[in-house]
C-alpha cells in the first residue's frame, strides 16, 4: 500500500496558526524519533539500540508487540523510517518530508509504503485500507499538533 499526504505548517492567511520555522520542525521531528513516546499513547517502552551520525535504531513495544526500526536523518530536510518485518508486524516505511515552496509556506508531506496489496478488491484485508489511512493521517496530525505545543513552550527554540 501507497499512501501519502500534506499537512500545512505555516499557511500566511490563516492568523490562527502560530508559523513554525524548519529549524523549529526539524527539532520537533528529532524529538519524535528519539522520544517516541510522547507521540503514541499506546507506546509502552521504546528503546534506542543504536546511534550513529544521521542515523539510529530502536525497538519499540507495544503490549506484546515489539517493533524494530531504523532512522536516517537529512538535517533540515527528511526523516525517514524503515519498519523491520517480523511475525508479529509486516514493516513498512514512513518518510516525512519538509517543503518550503515559498516564503512564508511550510508543508510536511508524509508517504507510507507497507506491504498491504490495494489490489484485491474484495478480500478482507483491503477492506481495512481506508481505515488504515485514516489512522495514519490522525497519527500525523497530532505529531504536528505535539510538535506545536512543544514549540508554543518554547521547547523547540526559534
Amino acid at each position: 500500500m501507497h499512501f501519502e499526504h500534506l499537512i500545512e505548517i505555516n499557511d500566511p492567511n490563516n492568523p490562527m496558526l502560530t508559523p513554525l520555522s524548519v529549524a523549529q520542525l526539524w527539532r520537533g521531528l528529532i524529538h519524535r524519533a528519539e522520544s517516541p513516546g510522547e507521540f503514541l499513547d499506546n507506546l509502552d517502552d521504546a528503546t534506542i539500540t543504536l546511534r550513529e551520525e544521521g542515523f539510529m535504531e530502536r525497538q519499540l513495544r507495544f503490549g506484546s508487540l515489539l517493533v524494530h526500526d531504523r532512522i536516517w536523518f537529512e538535517p533540515q530536510r527528511r526523516v525517514r523510517y524503515e519498519t523491520t518485518p517480523s511475525e508479529q508486524h509486516g514493516g513498512g516505511s514512513l518518510t516525512m518530508t519538509i517543503e518550503q515552496p515559498e516564503p512564508g509556506r511550510l508543508f510536511l508531506r508524509f508517504v507510507y509504503h507497507t506491504p498491504l496489496s490495494e489490489q484485491n478488491g474484495g478480500n478482507e484485508e483491503t477492506q481495512f485500507i481506508p481505515y488504515i489511512k485514516a489512522a495514519y493521517r490522525d497519527a500525523d496530525v497530532h505529531t504536528v499538533r505535539v510538535i506545536r505545543e512543544m514549540a508554543e513552550r518554547g521547547d523547540l527554540g526559534m
